[in-house]
């Protein structure tokens, strides 16, 4: 129930962006040698990856309820999104300090390291084209909020993750781009190994970080706090309303439930209660159109 941001659009952005990036980062390191060009190239190969996974995840959710999933798939982004958070931690941030301690132990001296210098330019340009069109679809959601709350209490797995990429992947150019510039100027190959593990480091955290956040949604959180209070209002308001005396809502991919027990103005009779009732579902669905199963318990207590 956040804003009407486009996921897609910024995972297509992001793949595409990742895909050119790989391919000019695996010939430079090739070429010069790079640890910490290698540790870019298959942090971009590992991304490309898991957008393509996020990908099959909305398909996933979007497949019908059934009698054996009576609430649909859209939970299975969230299984998705999980897993791109491990990728991210085992294939990028592991590897990354594993090239990282081996440059360190058995140095190799870097060879066209302008080359590099140049992949990398490359790299930033084309990450940030792809990290302002992520930032587009995320302001969009965010609203009003801050990045920081955004994260903690956004409800769109796919567009948490592909932002948590695609910033990593920015901070890891530019280390990468640092390590190899202190190299150049002090023919010291130490820098080289350190700026891998930098690489190594960082994608670890942000993957951490992620799996947190998808975590709570993998066991099953209700909508954002501040969309809550807008539905729980909007209720409340309802004549056919005297009190709302609970409300659960769970999130549910890109579609909620909503679960609802209130104390109902008089009717005069069980058809009138139940018309009642009508009203205030079809009315919640068509000011909360990502509302599509609602549960709705008249009673005068809790």
């Amino acid at each position: 129930m956040s804003g009407n941001s486009d996921s897609k659009k910024a995972i297509l952005l992001a793949l595409g962006a990742n895909f050119a990036i790989f391919l000019t980062k695996l010939v430079a390191a090739f070429i010069t040698g790079s640890g910490a060009m290698m540790a870019e190239a298959v942090h971009s190969l590992a991304d490309c990856g898991n957008q393509g996974l996020l990908l099959l995840g909305m398909r996933q959710a979007k497949r019908p309820a059934s009698s054996e999933y009576p609430l649909g798939w859209g939970r299975a982004l969230y299984f998705w999104s999980f897993l791109v958070a491990l990728l991210l931690f085992s294939v990028g941030g592991m590897f990354s300090l594993y090239e990282g301690v081996h440059k360190l132990t058995d140095p190799e001296p870097l060879k066209w390291p302008w080359l590099a210098l140049g992949v990398l330019a490359f790299g930033i340009v084309a990450e940030s084209f792809s990290m302002h069109g992520c930032l587009v679809e995320v302001n969009k959601a965010r609203g009003n909020i801050n990045l920081w709350r955004w994260f903690r209490e956004s409800r769109s797995s796919e567009l948490l993750v592909i932002f948590g990429e695609d910033l990593a992947a920015l901070l890891g150019l530019c280390f990468a781009t640092a390590a190899i510039g202190a190299t150049m100027a002090t023919g010291n190959l130490i820098y080289d190994a350190i700026g891998t593990i930098a690489i190594g480091a960082l994608l670890i955290v942000m993957a951490i970080m992620l799996a947190i956040e998808v975590k709570a949604l993998l066991i099953g959180q209700g909508v954002e706090p501040a969309r809550r209070a807008e539905l729980l209002a909007f209720l409340e308001a309802r004549p056919e309303v005297d009190k709302v005396l609970n409300l659960i809502t769970l999130q549910m991919g890109p579609d909620v439930m909503v679960a609802l027990k209130a104390l109902m103005a008089p009717t005069g009779d069980a058809r009138g209660l139940i018309d009642a009732i009508n009203t205030v579902e079809r009315a919640m669905k068509d000011q909360f159109a990502d509302i599509r199963w609602s549960f709705f318990e008249p009673d005068f207590t809790d």
